[in-house]
């Protein structure tokens, strides 16, 4: 009888994952009738925090720790040692709580390096160098080109107050951002 619930926990979890990737496929690939967003995936789950993440109770993890427990289970019932249902169901828990904490720990990690705020970054540009792309005046926006990490950025910028009008290529650096807008002064 355990080595029937162990085979067919290992079934659904293969079928769980095989079907969330065929209809996954099928289905969210496209993204056709999006009109908004950034067409991006988020794990689905319960977490406690407020950033984008794996969480514990998500049915990537939930799958994974089904199907290890299914073939754990397979394995250890065919050790006389193991073979009892006493013995093999709790290392077979104990197995897959290890599989799917170690699957959960690389995803998260996966996610913290790809996944990182970008108002941190914003916040370390004042006193940053800037060059004026587009003019801007006294009292209007501009936009200036900035470069964070090796990569070149564009933003709308505004002067910081009494600064006279700015013309394209001067150099400037940026005073503060405030939500998407920068605030520059011309550098002497």
């Amino acid at each position: 009888m355990a080595l029937l619930i162990y085979i067919i926990c290992l079934g659904v979890g293969l079928v769980f994952t095989l079907a969330s990737a065929i209809f996954g496929h099928i289905f969210g690939g496209g993204h056709e009738g999006h009109l908004d967003g950034s067409g991006g995936h988020a794990e689905a789950g319960v977490d406690s925090s407020d950033m984008p993440g794996v969480s514990a109770l998500s049915p990537t993890i939930i799958a994974s720790f089904v199907t290890a427990f299914g073939g754990l289970g397979i394995i250890l019932s065919q050790f006389t040692a193991t073979r009892a249902p006493i013995i093999s169901a709790p290392l077979s828990v104990l197995g897959a709580l290890a599989i799917a904490g170690c699957l959960l720990w690389l995803m998260r990690q996966l996610f913290s390096h790809t996944q990182s705020s970008s108002e941190s970054k914003v916040s370390s540009l004042a006193g940053q160098t800037a060059t004026i792309i587009t003019p801007i005046s006294a009292a209007g926006v501009g936009e200036i080109a900035y470069v964070q990490g090796g990569t070149r950025y564009t933003a709308p910028a505004r002067l910081e107050g009494g600064a006279t009008a700015v013309a394209s290529g001067r150099l400037v650096r940026i005073t503060r951002v405030v939500g998407s807008q920068f605030y520059v002064a011309p550098m002497e």
